[in-house]
């Protein structure tokens, strides 16, 4: 019989398998996995993968290591809770925003003498 942990469970306890979860998908799109491909190599169902993501408290400890196993063989648990993980920190070191558009270069003489183009369009 399941009993529902969450009025058992203190709300930091609650809050650190948040993290955990959280952790664990930072992970999995750092090493640029899909649940699916996670789930399937974890011997687990996708549902039970969105469960630990999400951070679940009925998870087990042995679905949540074979999850992470599954998404990074090298990695351990401490290391993913500490944040010691090159993969994670590969992908924050890559997140620098990006231009969209780049910057206007001034226009050639023959063309400065030319009125500017209007940013509206004529419907």
């Amino acid at each position: 019989m399941k009993y529902n942990e969450i009025p058992r469970t203190s709300t930091a306890r609650l809050d650190e398998a948040s993290r955990l979860g959280q952790q664990l998908q930072v992970l999995r799109k750092a090493v640029g996995m899909t649940q699916k491909e996670a789930a399937i190599r974890s011997g687990l169902s996708r549902s039970t993968a969105v469960l630990i993501e999400a951070g679940d408290e009925r998870r087990t400890l042995t679905q949540i290591l074979r999850y992470l196993d599954a998404i990074s063989p090298q990695t351990s648990l401490l290391d993913l809770l500490q944040e010691n993980v090159e993969a994670i920190k590969n992908m924050n070191a890559n997140n620098i925003p990006q231009r969209v558009h780049k910057p206007r270069t001034a226009l050639p003489s023959s063309l400065s003498n030319q009125s500017a183009p209007s940013d509206k369009y004529d419907f």
